[in-house]
């Protein structure tokens, strides 16, 4: 209670800077209920595709509803879901017993990530190799062999020697690495390797000397492998003002978080899972968000629709503004712009810093900024491209603006909570953005403009870039491009939007992670081949960094 009196003081006496508008106020009280709800531990962080998520769409929809703004998705409801493919997982069922001595998954051993699921189980002597039979799989020797190569891969090893044993007849593969030397082995759950044809597991050098020290005599082995693909379903909520114009303006802001840290995207270095609010990232934009809607309600105008979407996926990769952009429920090719909200909400009164992005996407934001800006120090970005759902927009030719107000200590980390949002900034960011709309109102269609690219994210520094933006959703092997930057190396060989890159020089890469670690081999002034396909047919062309 004291808590509330306190808020309202602070609007009746003009401590935020000048004494404020019936409206303002009404804007200001409506921006604190929506972040401190969104941003409360109730919801556990927003996870996508979690209880948490399905309670913020939930309030998200009550709220355009309240405004009166209807569904802008399938037969006018609020909602568009999308898969989010969270990898492979070993099942419960999986285990392996030798000599009826039942090993612990995950200490004693785990299933590689391509294995087969299946059972096999025989009386075996591993220095042998029979059809039929279990066969074991040394490191050892090769990786002393390979010592001096800079390109092998233990995991490709294993991976054409166990295609050979199961053409010979093994029914199932056993590795090990009797050396010191490190292998660096894990159980990818990201792999996108197809599955082999047999069970195989990696047992540790430590399990191996304990339970397989004599490969001479008879040992019994029983494993059973079941690796499965988790899904979850993220959901989008679109909110619509239908004036029966022929062009739209859409806003959006993603509304998901990071959960308790469970995808392994949190700043927060201890191992306990420990609820992120996000409070700025990003409830802050979806507030404006909704605040915008109903402002934008009742502006009167035949020549526009508005389009309100909250994304969710965006920390995934920025599924839920792929997945719209994909499969719109509109024509993308008359929407005028789309301007995104991501962290508005830690504004520094002292330094009066407002990041606007994609300022370089229409010729007329220059003018239009110019003409609404009267309180911000505003620090523009020309890229259509960059870490968060405008990205998705820009790649489709569409004009963007993006409005951030800075990363802080609290980025990514449990501590980003309500009681740190700057709320009398961010009613003036919502003031500008409502103002910034209205002046395009009497302006033609936005020309719409290519400006260069910037990857949309990636922990490692690198010394090279391709200039390519991947396509975080794609469930295939290799990497898709959904950009290509101009000017950049990927652009001069000859890469489109659309091809799947394979490889570059002797390193092949699956996912992401991968892809990095191949990006990662090269210094600036290196040539190399790279691999992609083309509509279904692999290519090579010799690309210089």
């Amino acid at each position: 209670m004291i808590r509330i009196l306190l808020f309202a003081l602070l609007l009746s006496t003009g401590v935020y800077g000048q004494r404020l508008s019936k409206s303002d106020k009404k804007t200001l009280s409506n921006l604190k209920t929506h972040i401190e709800y969104l941003a409360s531990d109730a919801l556990e962080g927003r996870r996508t595709g979690t209880e948490g998520e399905r309670k913020a769409y939930e309030y998200i929809i009550a709220a355009f509803q309240k405004n009166k703004i209807g569904g802008g998705a399938e037969n006018g409801s609020y909602l568009q879901p999308f898969d989010v493919n969270d990898g492979r997982f070993v099942a419960p069922g999986t285990h392996f017993e030798v000599n009826g001595k039942t090993l612990q998954q995950g200490t004693d051993y785990f299933p590689l990530a391509f294995s087969a699921n299946g059972k096999a189980a025989c009386d075996v002597y591993l220095s042998l190799k029979e059809a039929g039979e279990i066969w074991g799989l040394d490191l050892a020797d090769e990786m002393a062999h390979q010592s001096q190569n800079p390109h092998w891969d233990p995991l490709d090893y294993i991976l054409d020697q166990v295609k050979k044993y199961t053409l010979l007849g093994a029914t199932g593969v056993v590795v090990y690495n009797s050396s010191a030397t490190k292998d660096d082995l894990v159980f990818n759950s990201k792999s996108r390797i197809p599955p082999v044809k047999i069970p195989v597991i990696y047992l540790s050098r430590e399990a191996k000397t304990k339970y397989l020290a004599d490969e001479t005599g008879k040992t019994s082995l029983a494993l059973q492998v079941d690796i499965i693909e988790k899904h979850r379903t993220g959901h989008n909520v679109i909110g619509r003002i239908d004036n029966g114009a022929a062009q739209t303006i859409i806003l959006g802001a993603h509304y998901d978080h990071l959960g308790r840290g469970q995808d392994h995207n949190s700043r927060y270095l201890d191992d306990t899972l420990t609820i992120h609010n996000g409070a700025d990232d990003n409830a802050s934009g979806v507030a404006g968000l909704i605040e915008l809607s109903r402002m934008l309600k009742s502006v009167k105008t035949k020549d526009y629709n508005f389009e309100f979407i909250a994304f969710s996926g965006e920390e995934l990769g920025l599924y839920g503004s792929k997945a719209f952009t994909e499969n719109p429920y509109l024509d993308l090719q008359r929407v005028d712009y789309m301007i995104n909200m991501d962290m508005i909400g830690r504004f520094n009164d002292s330094s009066k810093i407002l990041t606007v992005g994609g300022y370089g996407t229409s010729p007329s934001w220059a003018t239009l900024l110019n003409r609404n800006n009267g309180e911000f120090n505003i620090h523009i970005d020309s890229s259509g491209t960059g870490p968060s759902d405008h990205t998705s927009f820009y790649l489709k030719n569409i004009p963007v603006l993006f409005f951030f107000t800075g990363t802080h200590p609290d980025y990514h980390r449990p501590e980003d909570d309500a009681d740190k949002i700057n709320y009398k900034a961010e009613l003036k960011i919502v003031n500008f953005i409502f103002g910034l709309v209205k002046s395009t109102l009497s302006e033609p269609k936005l020309a719409f403009l290519k400006t260069r690219e910037t990857s949309t994210g990636g922990a490692k520094n690198f010394k090279v870039t391709l200039g390519i933006m991947p396509d975080y959703t794609f469930a295939g092997l290799g990497i898709h491009v959904d950009g290509v930057s101009p000017g950049k190396p990927a652009e001069k060989a000859g890469i489109k939007t659309g091809d799947v890159l394979i490889q570059l020089g002797d390193y092949p890469f699956q996912e992401i992670e991968s892809y990095m670690t191949a990006l990662s081999k090269f210094q600036k002034g290196d040539s190399t081949k790279l691999t992609f396909i083309r509509n279904g047919e692999t290519k090579q062309v010799m690309v210089t960094f």
